[in-house]
């Protein structure tokens, strides 16, 4: 049996101007497992995608997607679901729109290790599970921001600075703190969420922003919340 990723809509006005794709994390379970949309990696990215859509309005088209298959393995299957993504946003709307990548845990890494697309303007990862060696993509004039619980014990915090040290020679990377945060984001999720939706209305629309990501954007690396 063919598994296939899956995209699911949030917003979609008749004529956004730009469009946000948000990536679910997940653990590797043995084989081709199916993605649920019921499972807490996916239900925990429904209210991220809310506040953005909430924000956009009608400039923005949000969109979750469902990876083919749970985890990561060797082929990065994650990666090429957001292509596929990509594509299919491109043959909806009729053009490539501007886009920014939202992910969470391997969704982070997915977002980040797929941010070279030419349609992609910016990327989010939000306690990104990732390996030190992922500051190798090449995001050269992306904009990038890394959100990081300090109480993260499943995705290493240290191996995301890394990360965003190394992308920030090509790109422009901020990189936020969330002091307390954990990894599934639950007792500080008003603030990932406020953080993404910021973040995204900033480099795609333009519009201006305060607090925490308008430090980044202005040219403060790093910033604690």
């Amino acid at each position: 049996m063919t598994v296939h990723a899956k995209l699911v809509p949030t917003r979609v006005p008749d004529a956004p101007e730009a469009a946000v794709l948000v990536l679910h994390g997940g653990a590797s379970r043995r084989g081709d497992v199916r993605v649920s949309p019921t499972q807490l990696s996916v239900l925990r990215m429904i209210p991220i995608a809310a506040r953005i859509a909430h924000a956009g309005g009608n400039r923005l088209a949000v969109f979750r997607l469902l990876n083919s298959t749970r985890g990561w393995d060797t082929a990065h299957t994650p990666v090429d679901d957001v292509g596929w993504a990509l594509d299919q946003l491109r043959e909806r709307f009729g053009t490539s729109l501007p886009t920014c990548l939202v992910g969470h845990s391997l969704g982070g890494r997915a977002a980040l290790l797929a941010g070279s697309r030419p349609e992609v303007r910016s990327v989010v990862a939000l306690n990104p599970w990732v390996y030190a060696t992922d500051g190798r993509v090449s995001l050269r004039d992306k904009q990038v921001l890394i959100v990081h619980g300090t109480e993260d014990r499943i995705a290493k915090s240290e191996n995301s600075a890394v990360v965003a040290r190394a992308l920030a020679r090509s790109a422009e990377v901020g990189y936020i703190s969330v002091d307390g945060g954990k990894h599934a984001m639950l007792g500080r999720l008003g603030v990932f969420d406020r953080l993404a939706a910021d973040f995204a209305l900033s480099t795609l629309l333009g519009e201006a922003v305060s607090g925490p990501v308008a430090e980044v954007r202005g040219g403060r690396q790093w910033v604690t919340v």
